[in-house]
């Protein structure tokens, strides 16, 4: 539609209003290009928002400028376990979950000796587990002497010693018996101890025996804290260590402590155990502790223990 004869008028009108308001134009339209060459060294966008861009330039701009001003950093990733616990942070793994097998005495089944939940008595806790502290036995397990240190870290956490946490540890005697169970009246080879600040704890016992069967084993169950532990059935991971063939091999050949060890070991190994076969070769390294010692002298061992926490 054609505008109005008198808006065309008007701008001829604008157009003589005397020398001062001429002087007044062009000193705007210096400033006006002294504004635009600014605008020029600042780049393209700015240019073009300057000079009447869409709301959509402009809006792109200023987003653009935002996060120029205020980068956003990315966050790390959280490194979570996989299903067959196999997730590796810094060089510690998570320990795959294990049976806790017939004869843990924690309150999952039911024993035929003293207690079905050793958790529960008092003098569980103690470093010392070769002896039996119920009843009226004070009896201590034969055996080869072991000192077995267990260092309980963060596999989420760059392996960080998590201290303050309660491990129970139990396992057979030389002879392949459980106390509780195959020895109702015997309580030893079971106990709880809390990790220090390097997510340390110790026992003391025996290298235990091969039954039939199965490939000789240290079972463990670790807790968020010794109330945890004490309170029975809280479990933050149940799991097993596996005892180093090499050191199998030399101590049951002491076939006069060792029972038929050496034949049940001879025929299991732990590629074809029902519970160790399964795990991947970085999960049987941290289950099996490093030994050293001699049978004379007992052995000390050192095994890591990952919680994805």
């Amino acid at each position: 539609m054609q505008k109005p004869h008198t808006d065309v008028h008007d701008r001829a009108h604008d157009h003589d209003r005397g020398l001062a308001h001429d002087l007044m134009v062009m000193s705007g339209l210096i400033e006006r290009r002294r504004a635009l060459k600014w605008f020029a060294g600042a780049g393209t966008a700015a240019l073009v928002a300057g000079c009447g861009g869409s709301d959509a330039s402009v809006a792109a701009t200023s987003e653009a400028s935002a996060a120029a001003a205020t980068p956003t950093p990315t966050p790390t990733p959280t490194a979570t376990s996989t299903a067959t616990g196999a997730s590796t942070v810094s060089g510690c793994v998570a320990d795959p979950t294990e049976t806790n097998g017939p004869y843990p005495a924690d309150g999952t089944n039911v024993s035929s000796g003293l207690t079905s939940n050793a958790l529960t008595v008092s003098g569980i806790v103690r470093g010392d587990i070769r002896s039996s502290f119920m009843g009226t036995s004070t009896a201590i397990a034969a055996g080869v002497p072991l000192t077995l240190t267990l260092t309980v870290v963060n596999v989420n956490s760059s392996c960080v010693p998590l201290a303050g946490y309660a491990v129970y540890v139990w396992h057979c005697n030389a002879r392949g018996q459980y106390s509780l169970y195959d020895l109702p009246s015997e309580s030893y080879l079971r106990g709880v101890g809390v990790t220090d600040a390097n997510g340390q704890v110790t026992f003391t016992t025996i290298v235990p025996g091969c039954y039939d069967g199965r490939y000789p084993h240290i079972h463990f169950e670790v807790f968020s804290s010794l109330a945890t532990a004490t309170g029975g059935r809280y479990a933050a991971l149940i799991s097993q260590l596996a005892i180093p063939a090499a050191m199998c091999s030399a101590v049951y050949a002491d076939t006069a402590t060792y029972a038929n060890g050496a034949t049940n070991f001879a025929r299991v190994s732990i590629s074809s155990d029902n519970v160790f076969g399964d795990n991947s070769s970085a999960q049987i390294a941290q289950q099996t502790p490093a030994f050293s010692g001699s049978v004379a002298a007992g052995y000390t061992a050192n095994a890591v223990i990952g919680l994805a926490r």
